[in-house]
């Protein structure tokens, strides 16, 4: 096939464009030249074999042209162990340069151990030049008294980078802190003497060294706010007598059915004792029928009996009515 001189020629400036296109992307041309410029030695081969590895080279020249201009000595192979086990490159190298322009002492190791322990070196050397405020939740704490004390307190508090790797985080710090003003409070005989004296708190938690094993180094401890809250110690004793009073009422409710359940006992013996009673009064005509019929009691006597009975029956009659004459009087 025969092709005109003019096509044959965008043709070949077509492949050799792609060419280079293809090219460029696998050799990072324009980066070699913008870190030879900024005084990093590094070879393409170098270059062509971190795309090999799958590591993004600008990943790794730009933030070594970064620690180059600031000073900071490091090597190819460095920053590319630290970016193939998972870290922030640009975050230590910041790190460093902050550190190093702070005149804190801050290894290359050490920034990438921390930054590998999940911790954010940067703001770490930034907490160390300028510390940080921690304010705790309102700590609720009960004098001797009884009397409720809510305190607020603030603690300033700087990065320990040695410890920052292993050490202990803000949550301890506030609970720790919080441990502290609920023992100091919980040990002063009133409520007012935390009220006159707040930095008695601060004195007495800053002298614990709560910072022991944390990731931080407090500076100081402050009191913001301190409330009077409730009258504990009379809430408790009130409940504690209303408790008493419930076991008193129940107990007594105790007794009184036991009394009644006596009172029945003994109103169903009475009711037993009547029948037994007119049980033996039906066996009286019995006996004397048959008295009668051995001769062993006589007519007059029978008689006699009933006379007896007769006027005994008009004496209780005749007392009856005079008593209720008398309640009339």
């Amino acid at each position: 096939m025969n092709l005109e001189p003019g096509l044959y020629l965008v043709l070949v400036a077509a492949i050799i464009i792609i060419a280079l296109s293809v090219l460029l992307s696998v050799v990072p041309v324009m980066l070699w030249i913008s870190a030879l410029a900024s005084g990093v030695r590094i070879s393409i081969i170098t270059l062509i074999a971190m795309r090999l590895r799958r590591v993004t080279p600008s990943r790794i020249v730009n933030p070594m042209i970064k620690a180059t201009k600031a000073g900071i000595d490091l090597s190819v192979n460095q920053l590319e162990s630290h970016f193939l086990a998972g870290g922030n490159v640009d975050r230590v190298v910041n790190a460093l340069i902050a550190a190093h322009r702070a005149k804190i002492h801050l290894e290359f190791e050490r920034a990438a151990a921390i930054d590998l322990a999940g911790r954010d070196v940067l703001l770490a050397v930034q907490m160390s030049v300028n510390p940080r405020v921690i304010e705790t939740p309102n700590v609720s704490a009960v004098a001797k008294n009884g009397i409720e004390v809510k305190v607020i307190a603030r603690v300033t508090v700087r990065a320990n980078i040695d410890r920052l790797v292993g050490g202990a985080g803000e949550e301890t710090i506030i609970a720790r802190v919080g441990e502290g003003i609920v023992t100091t409070v919980g040990s002063s005989d009133s409520h007012k003497d935390v009220l006159e004296n707040p930095d008695l708190i601060s004195r007495t938690v800053l002298g614990k060294g709560l910072d022991a094993g944390t990731a931080f180094e407090i500076l100081s401890i402050d009191i913001a706010d301190v409330d009077v809250g409730k009258n504990i110690g009379a809430h408790l004793q009130t409940e504690q007598a209303e408790a008493d009073k419930r076991i008193a009422q129940a107990k007594a409710e105790e007794r009184r059915a036991m009394a009644v359940a006596a009172e029945q006992e003994m109103k169903a013996r009475v009711v037993e004792m009547r029948a037994k009673v007119v049980e033996s009064e039906s066996q009286v005509p019995l006996a004397m029928a048959e008295a009668l019929r051995n001769g062993k009691l006589g007519v007059m006597d029978y008689m006699n009996l009933k006379n007896i009975d007769a006027d005994t029956q008009m004496r209780s009659s005749l007392g009856k009515i005079n008593d209720g004459k008398s309640e009339k009087e």
